[in-house]
């Protein structure tokens, strides 16, 4: 099928993803097609089989291209236990700050995924857990930290550090250097001995 008039697949190919991004994080996977994708960027609906083979695979890629960005930027830091967990947490809040519509997806667009996709998408989930769970695990082979369990300490830390995306507000009555200081604190108390 013939490109729109005007269309250009550098400019069409990241169009496509910002809008399909902005629809699911809006409206959903489910209630979003493949025709209001077209529509939001003004191609033909034929034009995005030009950028994606379907919106499963639209879906999957934006997921990947998120976490495997989330993982390309933190780092296990340096340090004792303690300094590199604070370093995490400054990192996830604002990593996810600015990544609302990408965050909301990777969370609550687990269960639109096929099998395949999932193992994918879990396994790199599991990567940026293991950065922080080592964090833990070092500072309890340390003795600075009191953690019974790493991993149970490792999701509840994450999900904890993600809920800011969804409720910091930048014209609220703190900053974000605020809360993520106020965020360490809480962590750092809530781990160590």
């Amino acid at each position: 099928m013939a490109r729109t008039a005007g269309s250009h697949s550098d400019v069409t190919g990241p169009r496509v993803r910002a809008a399909a991004l902005r629809l699911f994080a809006k409206s959903g996977y489910a209630a979003v097609s493949m025709r209001s994708i077209a529509a939001e960027v003004g191609v033909q609906v034929g034009a995005l089989y030009n950028y994606t083979p379907d919106k499963q695979s639209l879906l999957f890629d934006l997921m990947r291209s998120h976490l495997e960005d989330l993982l390309e930027r933190a780092g296990p830091g340096e340090g004792e236990a303690a300094e590199r967990l604070a370093g995490f947490v400054s990192f996830h809040i604002r990593y996810h700050h600015d990544r609302q519509d990408a965050v909301f997806i990777a969370y609550m667009e687990l269960r639109n995924l096929s099998e395949e996709n999932f193992q994918v998408i879990e396994g790199l989930r599991r990567r940026y857990e293991d950065l922080l769970e080592e964090i833990l695990a070092a500072g309890v082979a340390e003795g600075r930290f009191d953690i019974a369990d790493t991993r149970i300490a490792t999701r509840a830390v994450i999900a904890m550090l993600t809920g800011v995306s969804t409720w910091f507000r930048e014209s609220g009555r703190l900053t974000l250097e605020d809360v993520e200081t106020q965020y360490r604190k809480m962590v750092l108390n809530a781990v160590r001995v």
